[in-house]
């Protein structure tokens, strides 16, 4: 399956024809959409709620710039530049969308209001709130924000992830590397095993010998495991020990100080220490009583509607999207869908049943590539899987080749349908 920029922008829930319609003749006041958070599903639904006019779009983003977490690995790997993975909200004035660059305080849902950092306020007819995740950073212990700044997780783009950028490229031959992977459910299932990957090809590529790293997970197993074991098999021989609950035991600790991971089994001294906490919806989501007792969002699967407010719309890492992942490929298609049925409310447009598409490419190594994905519809009450694909062991190297190519084009396809 590959995917191009037209097939892209016009499959994931057919909105390029839907929002194609007139707004009512008469004259009225714009209807106001207020949009929380400026990843791919804030970002897309403002986009696709505003391009075709008729409706007053604010969207709520303190950052000027995006840093995306999807090819963040590949910085890492040293595939891409930090540059390349940071985008600007600049070309999102051309479809009228305001910019609110503030922190989103607080959602008061009886008033249809937003209050900002700096005090001001933002009415609503229809709210979007897109804010990702938060990390529970004691999930581990020892573990804290602060302990961050010294032992990245590097699970929200940015800053964080040139810290482990930076340490990584440090490591002196003989280094161990501990991960601590976070438990289901979590943004991005296969990125602890893609970032694993390409630490394993920096140490591949700087000729270390003795280098290894070790992966403590908290699951019995993880997305494409047959793949990323195969791959690091052929690719990185030694380099790679993964371990599941029935290995370690259980983590006790991790120590910042002495750089230490202690689990019920054995404890391990590293040169660098990657924490990855469980996650929950982002705070402000948290905040507005939006939340189950899961930590996330419950939504409408024909429509992304906040299951507890008939009026708030909530898409990508932070909802409950039955079978499909927490990704950015996601919470584009997820925001896709809220627009169309936002539009349909607010000024007419015409609506479709909603259809939901994903895939997630992870890079094993040079040019060797592998996927997972499928199409996704409303059924029984929760986000099912209509189709799906994965990669096969054993395939050529020119197909997972082609899957890199697949991977790059569709990256540059998806930035420019989120941010103009």
């Amino acid at each position: 399956m590959t995917i191009d920029r037209r097939q892209f922008v016009i499959g994931a829930g057919g909105v390029a024809a839907a929002s194609s319609f007139p707004m009512p003749a008469f004259a009225q006041a714009k209807p106001k959409v207020v949009v929380i958070g400026g990843g791919p599903g804030g970002a897309t639904a403002a986009k696709y709620v505003a391009k075709d006019g008729g409706i007053d779009v604010t969207l709520v983003e303190p950052a000027r710039q995006f840093t995306t977490c999807f090819h963040s690995n590949l910085y890492l790997g040293g595939f891409r530049d930090f540059k390349s993975i940071t985008h600007s909200y600049d070309k999102l004035k051309a479809y009228g969308i305001k910019q609110a660059r503030q922190m989103a305080q607080a959602v008061d849902r009886e008033k249809k209001i937003v209050r900002l950092a700096n005090g001001t306020t933002l009415a609503y007819d229809r709210l979007v709130i897109a804010p990702g995740i938060e990390l529970k950073y004691d999930s581990v212990p020892g573990y804290s924000e602060e302990v961050s700044r010294k032992l990245p997780h590097a699970w929200k783009a940015g800053a964080q992830t040139r810290l482990l950028k930076r340490q990584l490229d440090a490591l002196k031959d003989g280094s161990t590397i501990v991960m601590i992977a976070p438990p289901n459910p979590y943004r991005c299932p296969p990125g602890p095993y893609e970032r694993v990957s390409m630490m394993a090809h920096v140490l591949k590529a700087k000729g270390h010998k003795k280098s290894r790293i070790v992966i403590l997970d908290p699951k019995p197993n993880f997305s494409k495991q047959g793949l990323f074991v195969e791959g690091w098999q052929k690719h990185y021989p030694g380099i790679v020990e993964w371990q599941d609950p029935k290995m370690h035991g259980g983590i006790k600790s991790v120590d910042a100080k002495t750089m230490t991971v202690v689990t019920d089994l054995a404890s391990y001294k590293a040169n660098l220490i990657n924490v990855i906490p469980a996650q929950t919806a982002g705070k402000i989501a948290l905040d507005a009583g939006l939340a189950n007792n899961t930590g996330f969002c419950a939504i409408n699967p024909d429509n992304m509607k906040s299951a507890v407010d008939a009026n708030i719309y909530i898409v990508g890492d932070a909802t409950i999207a039955g079978e499909m992942p927490k990704s950015g490929f996601t919470a584009n298609s997820h925001a896709k869908v809220a627009a169309m049925m936002i539009r349909g409310e607010l000024v007419n447009a015409r609506t479709f049943p909603a259809r939901y598409t994903n895939t997630c490419w992870s890079l094993i190594e040079t040019d060797d590539t592998v996927k997972v994905g499928g199409t996704y519809a409303a059924k029984d009450g929760r986000i099912a899987a209509v189709e799906t694909f994965i990669s096969k062991t054993g395939e050529t190297a020119e197909l997972r080749k082609q899957t890199q190519a697949e991977n790059m084009g569709w990256y540059s396809a998806v930035i420019a349908d989120i941010f103009g």
